[in-house]
């Protein structure tokens, strides 16, 4: 027996009923009988002819990898862009979308978080305004098909055979990183070429892949070294509101390693700097991110729910408990990637609060300085 839809192949996730069996490991995704084929997915295809319409010229280099990262795409093979955060890869990816949208092609661009799609989504309406662009995910699920698709990973099980070119943002991520039910629906979407985005990357698609790096954000300014301070947890309450107080006249992001961290630590800032929270559980997360971008506050508490995909222009950041298990490598690299990415901040300042330096934030500085060396550098691999 095999499910067409996630290849499991194995017994025990298959389930008789009614003179049947059918697959249980992709159940979520609704139920599909073993051995039965999936039927492509019909969408409109339509040759567009369109050029990007950005505020900015990109620099040198970033020109120079979206020609390669093009180029390679054009040859067939999967691509890998292992880039800083900041450096703009998805500016990067503009070039081949047009590309592929000039041959009548399918696009879609697959991210693990529900409000990185939405900010995408918006992000590339404004870059091709005359496009039709759709976010696909969670409380928007009426319109599935446009010029170009962003969608979340667990929205491409409505799409099988789709997309000649599959643009996968945050593939180190939970929930796709180590997800085979994830990625086999991946793969099923894509009939083309896959390009994969991260700055952070997983090894095993390393090596599948043709990679291109770029460790230089537009700016040309080195990422942010981070300072640690290695104190007891009461102290470390005092050195968030020494911070949010010294760096008052920037918005700050603080992150904590759980959800009950965000409640007390915003009664406790409360009656010093105005600030909100937000974690997985919260319902009108939309509205909190958007109220942080206008500044209606100063501080933002959040888990690592917003590692990734937020950009606010001269943001700091502060992680309490840095230690905690719940922060990992690339955790830890994403969440500084929040800092230092606007020209008029291009350095940012953060901190790493921790009662004992962790494996994870030593390997954390190591690789954030081997990127600053390596900063010159456009590698392909």
């Amino acid at each position: 027996m095999k499910c067409y839809r996630c290849s499991n192949t194995d017994p025990a996730y298959f389930y008789f009923d009614q003179g049947v069996y059918y697959c249980r490991k992709c159940i979520m995704f609704s139920r599909l009988d073993a051995n039965t084929k999936i039927k492509p997915v019909s969408l409109t295809h339509k040759i567009i002819q369109i050029q990007p319409k950005l505020k900015y010229e990109l620099t040198t280099k970033q020109k120079e990898v979206s020609f390669k990262v093009c180029q390679l795409l054009k040859e067939g093979n999967d691509v890998f862009l292992y880039a800083c955060t900041g450096a703009g890869k998805t500016e990067i990816t503009l070039e081949s979308i047009c590309y592929y949208l000039s041959q009548g092609k399918k696009v879609g661009f697959a991210i693990s978080r529900r409000q990185v799609v939405l900010e995408i989504r918006e992000r590339l309406q404004k870059i091709f305004p005359s496009l039709h662009i759709v976010a696909v995910t969670q409380g928007y699920t009426k319109d599935t098909d446009g010029d170009i698709i962003v969608c979340t990973m667990h929205q491409l099980y409505r799409y099988p055979y789709a997309f000649d070119l599959l643009i996968m943002d945050e593939v180190d991520a939970f929930p796709y990183i180590g997800n085979d039910v994830l990625s086999s629906i991946a793969s099923l979407s894509c009939t083309g070429q896959k390009l994969y985005l991260s700055a952070t990357p997983d090894k095993t698609l390393l090596e599948k892949s043709k990679v291109v790096t770029l460790f230089q954000r537009p700016h040309g300014k080195p990422l942010l070294i981070p300072e640690v301070i290695v104190s007891p947890v009461f102290i470390q309450l005092f050195c968030i509101l020494y911070y949010v107080k010294k760096w008052k006249e920037k918005q700050c992001l603080i992150f904590v390693p759980r959800r009950k961290d965000c409640i007390w630590l915003h009664y406790f800032l409360l009656p010093f700097v105005s600030n909100s929270f937000i974690h997985s559980q919260i319902t009108n997360k939309d509205e909190i991110i958007d109220q942080f971008h206008q500044k209606k506050f100063q501080c933002l508490i959040s888990t690592t729910l917003l590692e990734r995909g937020i950009t606010i222009p001269d943001v700091s950041v502060i992680v309490f408990s840095t230690d905690h298990i719940v922060y990992t490598v690339s955790t830890l690299i994403q969440i500084l990637g929040r800092v230092g990415r606007s020209f008029s901040d291009p350095y940012g300042k953060g901190v790493l609060l921790c009662q004992s330096i962790s494996p994870s934030i030593k390997e954390c500085i190591h690789q954030l300085k081997q990127m600053n060396k390596d900063v010159e550098s456009v590698m392909i691999k």
